[in-house]
């Protein structure tokens, strides 16, 4: 039951001890498949090769811009989101390759503890890989454990169905749906909340690191058990 106070009202529960929490700075978080780094335009020649092939323009369809046409623009593209205010942006890098993805902190509130992880772009080369899991994976831990932060988000067009499922697998829970929420590309954007509080980390991170062993995977790279069966 929840508590009351003196004026017969129910109450939060106490978050003892809580005060502000760092605002997340840029850092290098290494995994065992993929390094997450700050964003800068020497990414640019690697995020284009992998993003902007003819056969990757389904890539860009829920994204604020469209894809770039050259390296040149995806340079001009990286040059301003990092200027872009409260968005801190890192390059995903799996092991021994280019950068072939993005993902950034946002709506980051440090006076509740609270950040999403947005604008999550993997390469073709990067989906459905070890690599992109513990990309977001380690975004998470780092917010949770190092920054001590107490919800982390995730929201996506309520169309998208890729990222819908990304987040489910993921372990997020889904909170509901903004309509009308945002003007993309001159078409209304209906927006689904996700998040993973700090009470449901711990079994999040226990799901993820089951799923991420090595032993989880036979000599030809297959999972032996899925994440969503692991959590």
């Amino acid at each position: 039951m929840p508590e009351e106070n003196e004026y017969g009202q129910s109450v939060g529960d106490l978050v003892p001890g809580w005060a502000p929490r760092p605002r997340p700075r840029p850092v290098t978080l290494e995994g065992r498949y993929v390094v997450v780094e700050p964003l800068s335009t020497g990414h640019a020649q690697g995020l284009y090769a992998a993003t902007c092939g003819p056969e990757d323009q389904a890539l860009w369809t829920y994204r604020a811009t469209g894809a770039p046409t050259s390296e040149a623009e995806m340079t001009a593209l990286v040059a301003r989101t990092l200027t872009t205010p409260d968005l801190l942006t890192f390059a995903l890098v799996p092991e021994g390759r280019g950068a072939e993805g993005l993902a950034s902190y946002t709506r980051i509130d440090p006076a509740t503890g609270q950040v999403e992880v947005a604008g999550v772009l993997f390469g073709r080369s990067l989906q459905r890989t070890r690599a992109a899991t513990e990309a977001v994976h380690l975004l998470m831990r780092h917010a949770f454990e190092e920054l001590g932060y107490r919800r982390f988000e995730w929201k996506c067009d309520s169309l998208n169905e890729p990222s819908r499922r990304a987040a489910q697998r993921l372990g997020f829970t889904y909170e509901g749906r903004f309509r009308h929420h945002l003007v993309v590309k001159g078409r209304n954007r209906d927006t689904d909340w996700f998040s993973i509080t700090d009470t449901e980390w711990p079994a999040v991170r226990a799901a993820h690191e089951a799923w991420l062993d090595p032993a989880n995977f036979d000599d030809a790279g297959a999972q032996r058990r899925r994440l969503s069966v692991a959590r």
